[in-house]
């Protein structure tokens, strides 16, 4: 019951002083739960009495059980915040993670698609079919403006800027930023704002959101997912497709044609540069042809 408490009181402060996002609180808070939950079968002491030799226990039954590095550093992350939360709320005077160091990652590049696997995708759409229009202008949508999924299904229609060909989303940790959109996105959101959305039954609440589903509802982050991945399967492309393919494809196309990695983060919402620079880890390909067409050694 006590870690019960403390994990409530955890949530509030990610809430209200880190201003996190609902998914990442949740991913924390997740994380907690399974230190709680092994802390009730191990230990047994509570959280205001584990010492770092639980925590690194912890760890190394995660670690026997095949829990990834990525996970482990998430995981280390969520425990850190955690008893910085209980040290701000003057429950202990010391950290028992804050020793605690997360595992080396590797860069991982982000899977992209080429602009030609792009624009097959989006010859495929039906756009005679009034979901189709719907499902194009959010292709179009992704790709254009490199958004978040959770940034996508929550864009409103009042902050759509078209005569300056803008739009304003809200970001990780409620941040708003403006985010330029091209004109073939503008085409499309148009036609299914005229054309298709127009015509609909709304639901109560969903009045302002852009995109919704067949019954004026908005769009969940899953049935985004849905949709991208049957427009990969129709249009033959056969990788493995989410709509964050499109963010890391908007990122990776504006850095290979020559775009300054500080505007590029500026796009994504990154509040870091670093979280940025996996772009400039581009595919050995361009890489090559940069050297051979740059440098003078080579020519």
């Amino acid at each position: 019951m006590i870690w019960k408490s403390y994990i409530e009181g955890f949530r509030h402060y990610l809430l209200l002083e880190r201003s996190l996002s609902k998914n990442s609180i949740e991913a924390y808070l997740n994380d907690i739960r399974k230190l709680a939950e092994f802390d009730s079968f191990s230990a047994k002491k509570g959280p205001l009495k584990l010492e770092q030799k639980d925590l690194r226990s912890f760890l190394s039954y995660l670690t026997d059980l095949g829990l990834g590095a990525r996970s482990q550093a998430r995981l280390v992350s969520a425990m850190k915040g955690f008893y910085k939360y209980l040290l701000l709320e003057n429950e202990l005077k010391d950290s028992p993670a804050a020793a605690i160091e997360s595992p080396r990652l590797g860069r991982k590049l982000p899977d992209t698609l080429n602009y030609n696997e792009i624009t097959k995708m989006l010859q495929s759409i039906d756009v005679s079919d009034p979901l189709g229009a719907r499902n194009k202008a959010i292709i179009e949508t992704l790709y254009s403006c490199g958004l978040r999924v959770t940034e996508l299904v929550n864009l409103r229609i009042s902050k759509l800027k078209f005569d300056e060909e803008y739009l304003s989303v809200v970001g990780k940790g409620n941040k708003e930023r403006l985010v330029p959109i091209g004109p073939e996105a503008i085409k499309f959101i148009s036609i299914y704002l005229k054309e298709i959305r127009s015509t609909m039954p709304i639901k109560k609440g969903s009045e302002d959101i852009l995109f919704l589903n067949r019954r004026g509802a908005q769009l969940t982050r899953v049935m985004i997912f849905t949709i991208v991945k049957k427009i990969a399967k129709d249009s033959g492309i056969t990788k493995s497709i989410s709509p964050h393919t499109f963010r890391h494809s908007f990122a990776t196309h504006l850095v290979e044609g020559g775009a300054d990695l500080r505007v590029v983060q500026d796009l994504l919402g990154h509040a870091s540069i670093t979280t940025t620079e996996v772009y400039t880890h581009l595919d050995t390909d361009y890489l090559r042809s940069a050297i051979y067409d740059f440098h003078p050694r080579y020519k």
